[in-house]
Protein backbone atom coordinates (compact mmCIF):
# COMPACT_ATOMS: atom_id res chain seq x y z
CA UNK A 1 0.00 0.00 0.00
CA UNK A 2 2.80 2.44 0.58
CA UNK A 3 4.40 2.49 -2.17
CA UNK A 4 0.51 2.11 -4.26
CA UNK A 5 1.09 5.60 -2.37
CA UNK A 6 4.67 6.69 -3.43
CA UNK A 7 3.58 6.09 -6.84
CA UNK A 8 0.80 8.20 -6.54
CA UNK A 9 2.27 10.37 -5.58
CA UNK A 10 4.86 10.43 -8.46
CA UNK A 11 2.18 10.25 -11.25
CA UNK A 12 1.10 13.62 -9.17
CA UNK A 13 3.90 15.32 -9.55
CA UNK A 14 4.01 14.00 -13.35
CA UNK A 15 1.32 15.73 -14.04
CA UNK A 16 1.83 18.88 -12.23
CA UNK A 17 5.34 19.23 -13.94
CA UNK A 18 4.10 18.24 -17.44
CA UNK A 19 6.81 15.75 -17.33
CA UNK A 20 5.12 13.99 -20.43
CA UNK A 21 5.99 16.59 -22.82
CA UNK A 22 9.58 14.59 -22.60
CA UNK A 23 7.81 11.61 -24.64
CA UNK A 24 6.11 13.87 -27.32
CA UNK A 25 8.97 13.26 -29.79
CA UNK A 26 10.72 10.02 -28.65
CA UNK A 27 9.94 6.53 -30.67
CA UNK A 28 7.02 4.63 -28.15
CA UNK A 29 5.81 1.37 -28.66
CA UNK A 30 2.22 1.97 -29.62
CA UNK A 31 0.80 0.98 -26.31
CA UNK A 32 2.76 3.89 -24.60
CA UNK A 33 1.48 6.02 -27.43
CA UNK A 34 -1.60 5.22 -26.23
CA UNK A 35 -1.51 5.37 -22.75
CA UNK A 36 -0.39 8.76 -23.37
CA UNK A 37 -3.11 10.32 -25.19
CA UNK A 38 -5.16 8.77 -22.26
CA UNK A 39 -3.42 10.96 -19.96
CA UNK A 40 -6.22 13.48 -18.78
CA UNK A 41 -4.37 16.42 -17.57
CA UNK A 42 -2.38 16.92 -20.71
CA UNK A 43 -5.56 18.29 -22.04
CA UNK A 44 -5.99 21.04 -19.22
CA UNK A 45 -3.03 21.38 -17.09
CA UNK A 46 -0.56 24.35 -18.86
CA UNK A 47 2.68 23.56 -19.65
CA UNK A 48 3.94 27.22 -18.91
CA UNK A 49 7.20 28.76 -20.07
CA UNK A 50 9.35 26.31 -18.25
CA UNK A 51 11.84 24.37 -19.97
CA UNK A 52 11.88 20.54 -19.89
CA UNK A 53 15.01 20.70 -17.69
CA UNK A 54 13.77 22.92 -15.41
CA UNK A 55 10.61 21.02 -14.82
CA UNK A 56 12.31 17.71 -14.46
CA UNK A 57 14.74 19.75 -11.55
CA UNK A 58 11.27 21.06 -9.72
CA UNK A 59 9.92 17.18 -9.38
CA UNK A 60 12.71 15.85 -8.23
CA UNK A 61 13.28 18.26 -5.27
CA UNK A 62 9.45 17.47 -4.55
CA UNK A 63 10.06 13.94 -4.59
CA UNK A 64 12.50 14.62 -2.11
CA UNK A 65 15.85 13.78 -1.06
CA UNK A 66 16.70 10.37 -2.89
CA UNK A 67 15.24 11.33 -5.98
CA UNK A 68 17.65 15.01 -5.16
CA UNK A 69 20.78 12.94 -5.17
CA UNK A 70 19.36 10.58 -8.22
CA UNK A 71 19.25 13.74 -10.20
CA UNK A 72 22.21 14.68 -9.42
CA UNK A 73 24.04 11.69 -10.42
CA UNK A 74 22.40 11.67 -13.15
CA UNK A 75 23.97 15.48 -14.09
CA UNK A 76 26.89 13.62 -14.77
CA UNK A 77 26.06 10.92 -17.15
CA UNK A 78 26.68 13.85 -20.00
CA UNK A 79 26.99 10.99 -22.43
CA UNK A 80 22.94 10.26 -21.71
CA UNK A 81 22.01 13.57 -21.63
CA UNK A 82 20.84 17.08 -23.59
CA UNK A 83 23.01 20.19 -22.39
CA UNK A 84 19.78 21.92 -20.91
CA UNK A 85 18.78 18.78 -19.00
CA UNK A 86 22.34 18.04 -17.74
CA UNK A 87 23.00 22.09 -16.70
CA UNK A 88 19.37 22.05 -15.27
CA UNK A 89 20.06 18.99 -13.05
CA UNK A 90 23.79 20.36 -11.53
CA UNK A 91 21.42 23.00 -9.71
CA UNK A 92 19.88 20.10 -7.94
CA UNK A 93 19.91 21.60 -4.10
CA UNK A 94 20.27 18.90 -1.08
CA UNK A 95 18.46 20.73 1.22
CA UNK A 96 16.77 18.88 3.84
CA UNK A 97 15.24 19.73 7.06
CA UNK A 98 17.53 18.85 9.51
CA UNK A 99 16.44 15.97 12.29
CA UNK A 100 16.29 16.73 15.86
CA UNK A 101 19.28 17.33 17.39
CA UNK A 102 18.82 15.83 21.08
CA UNK A 103 17.66 12.95 18.38
CA UNK A 104 21.24 12.90 16.94
CA UNK A 105 23.07 13.15 20.36
CA UNK A 106 21.17 9.88 21.26
CA UNK A 107 22.65 8.09 17.85
CA UNK A 108 25.70 9.46 18.34
CA UNK A 109 25.96 7.74 22.32
CA UNK A 110 24.80 4.47 21.22
CA UNK A 111 27.24 4.37 18.45
CA UNK A 112 29.74 5.60 20.90
CA UNK A 113 28.91 3.55 23.93
CA UNK A 114 28.98 6.80 25.91
CA UNK A 115 27.56 9.65 26.87
CA UNK A 116 27.94 12.47 25.03
CA UNK A 117 29.55 14.63 27.86
CA UNK A 118 32.32 12.31 28.63
CA UNK A 119 33.42 12.12 24.86
CA UNK A 120 33.21 16.08 24.28
CA UNK A 121 33.85 18.81 26.29
CA UNK A 122 31.45 20.45 23.95
CA UNK A 123 28.50 19.66 21.56
CA UNK A 124 26.70 21.38 20.24
CA UNK A 125 23.01 20.13 19.00
CA UNK A 126 21.92 22.54 16.61
CA UNK A 127 23.21 21.11 13.10
CA UNK A 128 25.75 23.03 10.96
CA UNK A 129 24.59 21.46 7.79
CA UNK A 130 22.04 18.75 6.54
CA UNK A 131 21.42 16.87 3.79
CA UNK A 132 19.73 13.94 2.35
CA UNK A 133 21.91 11.20 4.20
CA UNK A 134 22.82 12.68 7.15
CA UNK A 135 23.77 15.84 8.56
CA UNK A 136 27.00 17.27 10.76
CA UNK A 137 26.91 18.91 14.48
CA UNK A 138 30.55 20.62 15.67
CA UNK A 139 31.80 19.78 18.71
CA UNK A 140 35.24 20.15 20.89
CA UNK A 141 37.37 17.46 22.16
CA UNK A 142 38.70 17.64 25.81
CA UNK A 143 42.38 18.04 24.22
CA UNK A 144 41.30 21.60 22.91
CA UNK A 145 40.43 20.01 18.88
CA UNK A 146 37.68 21.10 17.36
CA UNK A 147 36.00 18.18 15.57
CA UNK A 148 32.67 18.12 13.12
CA UNK A 149 30.33 15.17 13.77
CA UNK A 150 28.90 13.50 11.01
CA UNK A 151 25.71 11.26 11.73
CA UNK A 152 23.51 9.25 9.26
CA UNK A 153 19.81 10.44 8.84
CA UNK A 154 17.79 7.95 11.00
CA UNK A 155 15.58 5.44 8.66
CA UNK A 156 17.38 6.45 5.79
CA UNK A 157 18.33 3.21 4.24
CA UNK A 158 14.53 1.98 4.37
CA UNK A 159 13.49 5.42 2.55
CA UNK A 160 16.41 4.54 0.37
CA UNK A 161 15.81 0.80 -0.53
CA UNK A 162 11.89 2.42 -1.13
CA UNK A 163 12.77 4.55 -3.48
CA UNK A 164 15.73 2.75 -5.43
CA UNK A 165 12.83 0.03 -5.68
CA UNK A 166 10.62 2.59 -7.58
CA UNK A 167 13.24 3.81 -9.64
CA UNK A 168 14.04 0.19 -10.71
CA UNK A 169 10.71 0.00 -11.56
CA UNK A 170 10.32 3.07 -13.39
CA UNK A 171 14.07 1.72 -15.20
CA UNK A 172 12.39 -1.36 -16.35
CA UNK A 173 9.19 0.90 -17.70
CA UNK A 174 11.25 2.91 -19.71
CA UNK A 175 12.92 -0.08 -21.33
CA UNK A 176 9.80 -2.00 -22.01
CA UNK A 177 7.91 1.28 -23.77
CA UNK A 178 10.20 3.26 -25.27
CA UNK A 179 12.34 1.28 -28.34
CA UNK A 180 15.31 3.33 -27.64
CA UNK A 181 15.18 2.76 -23.81
CA UNK A 182 17.50 -0.52 -23.81
CA UNK A 183 20.41 1.72 -25.24
CA UNK A 184 20.55 3.95 -22.67
CA UNK A 185 20.81 1.23 -19.83
CA UNK A 186 18.59 2.69 -17.16
CA UNK A 187 18.59 -0.24 -15.39
CA UNK A 188 21.81 -0.21 -15.01
CA UNK A 189 22.38 3.51 -14.35
CA UNK A 190 19.96 2.77 -11.62
CA UNK A 191 22.62 0.22 -9.99
CA UNK A 192 25.33 2.22 -10.03
CA UNK A 193 23.29 4.78 -8.21
CA UNK A 194 22.25 1.99 -5.54
CA UNK A 195 26.07 1.45 -5.02
CA UNK A 196 27.10 4.86 -5.11
CA UNK A 197 24.12 5.60 -2.12
CA UNK A 198 24.27 2.76 -0.17
CA UNK A 199 27.92 3.33 0.10
CA UNK A 200 27.82 6.64 1.74
CA UNK A 201 25.74 4.54 4.32
CA UNK A 202 28.92 3.15 6.00
CA UNK A 203 30.58 6.28 7.33
CA UNK A 204 34.13 3.67 7.94
CA UNK A 205 34.21 3.70 4.07
CA UNK A 206 34.35 7.44 3.93
CA UNK A 207 36.66 7.84 7.03
CA UNK A 208 38.87 5.33 4.84
CA UNK A 209 39.19 7.11 1.66
CA UNK A 210 39.59 10.43 3.17
CA UNK A 211 42.94 8.83 5.39
CA UNK A 212 44.19 7.14 1.91
CA UNK A 213 43.79 10.66 0.58
CA UNK A 214 45.52 12.54 3.09
CA UNK A 215 48.25 10.23 3.16
CA UNK A 216 48.84 10.89 -0.45
CA UNK A 217 48.86 14.17 -0.38
CA UNK A 218 50.81 14.80 3.10
CA UNK A 219 52.48 17.72 3.75
CA UNK A 220 51.31 19.22 0.38
CA UNK A 221 51.37 22.83 -0.18
CA UNK A 222 48.18 22.80 -2.30
CA UNK A 223 45.88 20.39 -1.26
CA UNK A 224 44.97 19.62 2.97
CA UNK A 225 43.09 17.02 3.88
CA UNK A 226 41.26 16.70 7.43
CA UNK A 227 42.21 14.06 10.44
CA UNK A 228 39.69 11.61 10.97
CA UNK A 229 39.47 10.46 14.59
CA UNK A 230 39.34 6.56 14.03
CA UNK A 231 38.57 5.76 17.78
CA UNK A 232 35.32 7.94 17.55
CA UNK A 233 34.24 6.82 14.29
CA UNK A 234 31.72 4.16 13.41
CA UNK A 235 29.37 2.67 10.69
CA UNK A 236 26.98 5.55 11.35
CA UNK A 237 29.00 8.24 13.25
CA UNK A 238 32.23 9.68 11.73
CA UNK A 239 34.57 12.35 14.07
CA UNK A 240 37.00 14.55 12.13
CA UNK A 241 39.17 17.65 11.84
CA UNK A 242 37.04 21.04 11.78
CA UNK A 243 38.15 22.51 9.07
CA UNK A 244 38.46 26.73 8.45
CA UNK A 245 37.83 28.13 4.66
CA UNK A 246 36.32 30.10 2.49
CA UNK A 247 34.11 28.57 -0.31
CA UNK A 248 35.44 27.88 -3.36
CA UNK A 249 32.45 29.60 -4.64
CA UNK A 250 32.85 32.57 -3.12
CA UNK A 251 34.58 34.58 -5.33
CA UNK A 252 34.31 38.17 -3.94
CA UNK A 253 35.84 36.54 -0.79
CA UNK A 254 38.74 34.85 -2.62
CA UNK A 255 39.42 38.46 -4.25
CA UNK A 256 38.58 40.44 -0.65
CA UNK A 257 41.82 38.41 0.52
CA UNK A 258 43.72 39.06 -2.62
CA UNK A 259 43.86 35.54 -3.72
CA UNK A 260 46.46 34.05 -6.41
CA UNK A 261 43.31 33.31 -8.48
CA UNK A 262 45.29 31.80 -11.76
CA UNK A 263 47.08 29.80 -9.63
CA UNK A 264 44.63 28.72 -7.91
CA UNK A 265 42.50 27.19 -10.62
CA UNK A 266 45.84 25.69 -11.91
CA UNK A 267 46.33 24.37 -8.76
CA UNK A 268 43.21 22.51 -8.68
CA UNK A 269 43.89 21.13 -12.53
CA UNK A 270 47.05 19.74 -10.56
CA UNK A 271 45.62 18.15 -7.72
CA UNK A 272 43.23 16.17 -10.29
CA UNK A 273 46.01 14.79 -12.69
CA UNK A 274 47.94 14.20 -9.78
CA UNK A 275 44.78 12.46 -8.00
CA UNK A 276 44.06 10.38 -11.21
CA UNK A 277 47.77 9.34 -12.41
CA UNK A 278 50.34 9.17 -9.36
CA UNK A 279 47.79 7.98 -7.28
CA UNK A 280 45.33 6.39 -8.60
CA UNK A 281 42.76 7.29 -6.27
CA UNK A 282 40.33 10.43 -7.03
CA UNK A 283 37.75 12.32 -4.98
CA UNK A 284 35.02 12.05 -7.43
CA UNK A 285 32.50 14.31 -5.83
CA UNK A 286 34.34 17.46 -6.06
CA UNK A 287 31.79 20.31 -6.43
CA UNK A 288 31.89 23.39 -4.68
CA UNK A 289 30.07 22.40 -1.85
CA UNK A 290 33.28 20.24 -0.77
CA UNK A 291 36.31 22.68 -1.68
CA UNK A 292 37.42 25.23 0.58
CA UNK A 293 40.28 27.31 0.13
CA UNK A 294 42.98 28.28 3.46
CA UNK A 295 42.57 31.99 4.22
CA UNK A 296 46.49 31.38 4.95
CA UNK A 297 49.06 32.67 2.29
CA UNK A 298 46.80 34.05 -0.28
CA UNK A 299 49.41 34.39 -2.77
CA UNK A 300 50.01 30.42 -2.92
CA UNK A 301 46.55 29.53 -1.88
CA UNK A 302 45.92 25.84 -0.24
CA UNK A 303 42.78 24.17 -1.00
CA UNK A 304 40.51 22.31 1.72
CA UNK A 305 38.66 18.92 0.48
CA UNK A 306 36.19 17.31 2.78
CA UNK A 307 33.79 14.78 2.22
CA UNK A 308 35.41 11.53 0.54
CA UNK A 309 31.57 9.79 0.16
CA UNK A 310 32.08 9.00 -3.35
CA UNK A 311 36.34 8.39 -4.75
CA UNK A 312 37.44 6.63 -8.38
CA UNK A 313 40.23 4.49 -9.11
CA UNK A 314 42.13 3.09 -12.26
CA UNK A 315 44.12 0.73 -13.12
CA UNK A 316 47.17 0.93 -14.73
CA UNK A 317 46.43 0.30 -18.08
CA UNK A 318 43.35 2.77 -18.09
CA UNK A 319 45.75 5.31 -16.47
CA UNK A 320 48.35 4.74 -19.69
CA UNK A 321 45.14 4.48 -22.33
CA UNK A 322 43.68 7.63 -21.30
CA UNK A 323 47.06 9.36 -20.70
CA UNK A 324 48.13 8.71 -24.24
CA UNK A 325 44.30 9.21 -25.58
CA UNK A 326 44.85 12.79 -24.74
CA UNK A 327 47.99 13.18 -26.28
CA UNK A 328 47.02 11.61 -29.07
CA UNK A 329 44.33 13.59 -28.92
CA UNK A 330 45.85 17.02 -28.85
CA UNK A 331 48.21 15.95 -31.53
CA UNK A 332 44.98 14.97 -34.13
CA UNK A 333 46.12 11.40 -34.35
CA UNK A 334 42.74 9.80 -34.45
CA UNK A 335 43.79 6.73 -35.59
CA UNK A 336 45.59 6.39 -32.48
CA UNK A 337 43.06 7.38 -30.28
CA UNK A 338 40.86 4.85 -32.18
CA UNK A 339 43.74 1.83 -31.75
CA UNK A 340 43.52 2.59 -28.12
CA UNK A 341 40.14 2.09 -27.38
CA UNK A 342 40.40 -0.91 -29.31
CA UNK A 343 43.47 -2.08 -27.38
CA UNK A 344 42.75 -0.84 -24.29
CA UNK A 345 39.24 -3.23 -24.85
CA UNK A 346 36.85 -0.60 -24.13
CA UNK A 347 35.55 -0.96 -27.96
CA UNK A 348 35.08 -4.63 -29.59
CA UNK A 349 38.58 -5.77 -30.95
CA UNK A 350 36.57 -6.67 -34.15
CA UNK A 351 35.57 -3.07 -34.58
CA UNK A 352 36.38 -1.56 -37.73
CA UNK A 353 39.19 1.01 -36.93
CA UNK A 354 38.92 3.07 -40.15
CA UNK A 355 35.24 4.01 -39.21
CA UNK A 356 35.71 4.40 -35.98
CA UNK A 357 38.49 6.82 -36.76
CA UNK A 358 36.25 8.75 -39.07
CA UNK A 359 33.78 9.15 -36.48
CA UNK A 360 35.89 10.31 -33.68
CA UNK A 361 37.51 12.79 -36.64
CA UNK A 362 33.81 14.52 -37.12
CA UNK A 363 33.56 14.48 -33.44
CA UNK A 364 36.90 15.94 -32.07
CA UNK A 365 37.53 18.71 -35.16
CA UNK A 366 34.82 20.88 -34.93
CA UNK A 367 36.28 20.82 -31.26
CA UNK A 368 39.99 22.43 -32.27
CA UNK A 369 38.11 25.59 -34.28
CA UNK A 370 37.92 27.41 -30.71
CA UNK A 371 41.04 28.53 -29.13
CA UNK A 372 42.75 25.84 -27.38
CA UNK A 373 42.27 27.49 -24.03
CA UNK A 374 38.67 27.18 -24.42
CA UNK A 375 38.32 23.62 -25.00
CA UNK A 376 37.15 21.35 -22.66
CA UNK A 377 38.83 18.20 -21.51
CA UNK A 378 35.31 16.97 -19.76
CA UNK A 379 33.58 17.52 -23.33
CA UNK A 380 36.38 15.99 -25.37
CA UNK A 381 35.80 12.78 -23.71
CA UNK A 382 32.23 13.11 -23.68
CA UNK A 383 32.48 13.16 -26.81
CA UNK A 384 35.51 10.19 -27.06
CA UNK A 385 32.56 8.46 -25.06
CA UNK A 386 29.73 9.15 -27.37
CA UNK A 387 30.97 8.21 -30.36
CA UNK A 388 32.37 5.12 -28.72
CA UNK A 389 28.98 4.09 -27.56
CA UNK A 390 28.01 4.07 -30.86
CA UNK A 391 30.49 0.95 -31.40
CA UNK A 392 29.40 -0.78 -28.61
CA UNK A 393 31.73 0.64 -25.68
CA UNK A 394 30.45 -1.06 -22.41
CA UNK A 395 29.89 1.11 -19.91
CA UNK A 396 33.05 1.87 -17.73
CA UNK A 397 32.01 3.07 -14.44
CA UNK A 398 35.39 4.13 -13.35
CA UNK A 399 35.63 6.51 -16.46
CA UNK A 400 31.87 8.08 -15.88
CA UNK A 401 33.15 8.91 -12.54
CA UNK A 402 36.43 10.61 -13.75
CA UNK A 403 34.52 12.47 -16.22
CA UNK A 404 32.19 13.56 -13.67
CA UNK A 405 34.97 14.88 -12.25
CA UNK A 406 36.93 16.73 -14.45
CA UNK A 407 33.61 18.66 -15.75
CA UNK A 408 33.72 19.82 -12.04
CA UNK A 409 37.59 20.67 -12.09
CA UNK A 410 37.17 22.40 -15.31
CA UNK A 411 33.89 24.36 -14.61
CA UNK A 412 35.41 25.16 -10.91
CA UNK A 413 38.75 25.99 -12.55
CA UNK A 414 36.93 28.42 -15.69
CA UNK A 415 34.70 29.95 -12.52
CA UNK A 416 37.72 30.84 -10.53
CA UNK A 417 39.91 32.40 -13.50
CA UNK A 418 38.02 32.69 -16.88
CA UNK A 419 41.11 32.71 -18.91
CA UNK A 420 42.22 29.18 -17.75
CA UNK A 421 44.65 27.37 -20.23
CA UNK A 422 43.81 23.41 -19.34
CA UNK A 423 45.63 21.72 -21.67
CA UNK A 424 48.93 23.97 -20.87
CA UNK A 425 48.44 23.12 -17.60
CA UNK A 426 47.95 19.35 -18.27
CA UNK A 427 50.49 18.80 -20.93
CA UNK A 428 53.73 18.83 -18.97
CA UNK A 429 52.30 16.81 -16.28
CA UNK A 430 51.01 13.74 -18.87
CA UNK A 431 54.18 14.11 -20.37
CA UNK A 432 56.54 14.08 -17.48
CA UNK A 433 53.80 11.16 -16.13
CA UNK A 434 54.38 8.87 -19.64
CA UNK A 435 57.88 9.59 -19.42
CA UNK A 436 58.59 8.20 -15.68
CA UNK A 437 56.35 5.45 -16.34
CA UNK A 438 58.08 4.03 -19.62
CA UNK A 439 61.67 5.49 -19.08
CA UNK A 440 64.66 3.61 -17.47
CA UNK A 441 63.57 4.97 -13.72
CA UNK A 442 60.39 3.17 -14.09
CA UNK A 443 62.30 -0.27 -15.10
CA UNK A 444 64.25 0.51 -11.73
CA UNK A 445 61.36 1.59 -9.85
CA UNK A 446 59.59 -1.50 -10.87
CA UNK A 447 62.70 -3.34 -9.65
CA UNK A 448 63.27 -2.07 -6.87
CA UNK A 449 59.32 -2.68 -6.04
CA UNK A 450 59.93 -6.92 -7.13
CA UNK A 451 62.76 -7.16 -5.37
CA UNK A 452 62.11 -7.84 -2.18
CA UNK A 453 59.61 -10.99 -3.91
CA UNK A 454 62.44 -11.82 -5.94
CA UNK A 455 64.87 -12.23 -2.64
CA UNK A 456 62.15 -14.15 -0.67
CA UNK A 457 62.30 -16.76 -3.66
CA UNK A 458 65.63 -16.82 -4.30
CA UNK A 459 66.27 -19.64 -1.36
CA UNK A 460 63.56 -22.16 -3.35
CA UNK A 461 64.74 -21.08 -6.63
CA UNK A 462 66.90 -24.79 -6.62
CA UNK A 463 63.92 -26.65 -5.56
CA UNK A 464 62.12 -25.02 -8.27
CA UNK A 465 63.87 -25.38 -11.08
CA UNK A 466 64.31 -29.29 -9.75
CA UNK A 467 60.38 -29.08 -9.78
CA UNK A 468 60.09 -27.87 -12.75
CA UNK A 469 62.68 -30.04 -14.50
CA UNK A 470 61.11 -33.51 -12.84
CA UNK A 471 57.42 -32.03 -14.59
CA UNK A 472 59.22 -32.05 -17.98
CA UNK A 473 60.77 -34.92 -17.63
CA UNK A 474 57.63 -36.15 -16.62
CA UNK A 475 55.57 -34.23 -19.53
CA UNK A 476 58.84 -36.08 -22.35
CA UNK A 477 58.20 -39.34 -20.41
CA UNK A 478 54.13 -39.09 -20.66
CA UNK A 479 54.33 -37.47 -24.09
CA UNK A 480 56.94 -40.51 -25.66
CA UNK A 481 54.29 -43.28 -24.05
CA UNK A 482 51.77 -41.56 -26.04
CA UNK A 483 53.84 -41.17 -29.72
CA UNK A 484 54.88 -45.05 -28.69
CA UNK A 485 51.41 -46.42 -28.33
CA UNK A 486 50.25 -43.83 -31.51
CA UNK A 487 52.90 -45.21 -33.14
CA UNK A 488 51.73 -49.11 -32.08
CA UNK A 489 48.00 -48.23 -32.94
CA UNK A 490 49.41 -47.08 -36.00
CA UNK A 491 50.78 -50.47 -37.14
CA UNK A 492 47.80 -52.40 -35.60
CA UNK A 493 45.99 -50.43 -38.27
CA UNK A 494 48.47 -51.15 -40.90
CA UNK A 495 48.52 -54.46 -40.28
CA UNK A 496 45.01 -54.93 -40.74
CA UNK A 497 44.86 -53.07 -43.57
CA UNK A 498 47.67 -54.94 -45.15
CA UNK A 499 45.67 -58.48 -44.04
CA UNK A 500 42.41 -57.25 -45.34
CA UNK A 501 44.68 -55.79 -49.04
CA UNK A 502 45.91 -59.73 -49.18
CA UNK A 503 42.50 -61.21 -49.03
CA UNK A 504 41.03 -58.67 -51.71
CA UNK A 505 44.56 -60.12 -53.85
CA UNK A 506 43.45 -63.94 -53.33
CA UNK A 507 39.90 -63.10 -54.29
CA UNK A 508 40.99 -61.31 -57.05
CA UNK A 509 43.60 -63.93 -58.17
CA UNK A 510 40.70 -66.73 -58.04
CA UNK A 511 38.44 -64.65 -59.59
CA UNK A 512 40.61 -63.91 -63.05
CA UNK A 513 41.81 -68.10 -62.57
CA UNK A 514 38.29 -68.64 -62.96
CA UNK A 515 37.58 -66.58 -66.00
CA UNK A 516 41.16 -68.27 -67.34
CA UNK A 517 39.52 -71.87 -66.80
CA UNK A 518 36.50 -71.07 -68.96
CA UNK A 519 39.41 -70.51 -71.55
CA UNK A 520 41.16 -73.52 -74.15
CA UNK A 521 44.54 -73.30 -73.05
CA UNK A 522 45.51 -71.91 -76.71
CA UNK A 523 43.42 -69.19 -76.29
CA UNK A 524 44.27 -67.84 -72.81
CA UNK A 525 45.69 -64.14 -75.42
CA UNK A 526 41.82 -63.69 -75.58
CA UNK A 527 41.12 -63.84 -71.72
CA UNK A 528 38.56 -60.80 -71.26
CA UNK A 529 39.99 -57.71 -70.05
CA UNK A 530 38.26 -57.74 -66.48
CA UNK A 531 40.36 -61.36 -66.40
CA UNK A 532 44.02 -59.39 -66.61
CA UNK A 533 42.56 -56.51 -65.05
CA UNK A 534 41.44 -58.94 -61.84
CA UNK A 535 44.71 -60.65 -61.97
CA UNK A 536 46.91 -57.75 -62.09
CA UNK A 537 45.31 -55.81 -59.25
CA UNK A 538 45.47 -59.54 -57.21
CA UNK A 539 48.68 -59.65 -57.69
CA UNK A 540 49.59 -55.93 -56.49
CA UNK A 541 47.57 -56.21 -53.71
CA UNK A 542 49.51 -59.84 -52.92
CA UNK A 543 52.90 -57.88 -53.01
CA UNK A 544 51.63 -54.67 -51.09
CA UNK A 545 53.45 -54.18 -47.61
Amino acid sequence: MRRLLRLFKIARIFAKYRLDTFFDHINLRWYARLLLMLMVWRYFIPVGSRSQGERLRLALEELGPIFIKFGQMLSTRRDLLSDDLALELKKLQDNVPPFAGDYAQRLIEKALDAPVDEVFAEFNAEPMASASVAQVHEALLYNGEEVVVKVIRPGIDKTIRKDVALLYTLAHLVETLWTEGRRLRPVEVVADYETTIFDELDLRKEAANCSQIRRNFENSPILYVPEIFWDLTRQNVLVMERIHGIPVADVDQLNAQNTDMKKLAEQGVEIFFTQVFRDSFFHADMHPGNIFVSRENPSSPQYIAVDFGIVGSLSTEDQSYLARNFLAFFKRDYRMVAQLHIDSGWVPEDTDVQAFETSIRSVCEPIFEKPLKDISFGLVLMGLFQTARRFNMEVQPQLVLLQKTLLNIEGLGRQLYPDLDLWQTAQPFLERWMKERMGPKAVYRSMKQQAPDWLDKMPHLPQMAYEALHQLKNLDDNRRRDMLALAVAREEVKQQQSSKSRWFGVVALLAAAAFAMDQPMDMLEQLPAIGWLLGGVGAVLLLRR
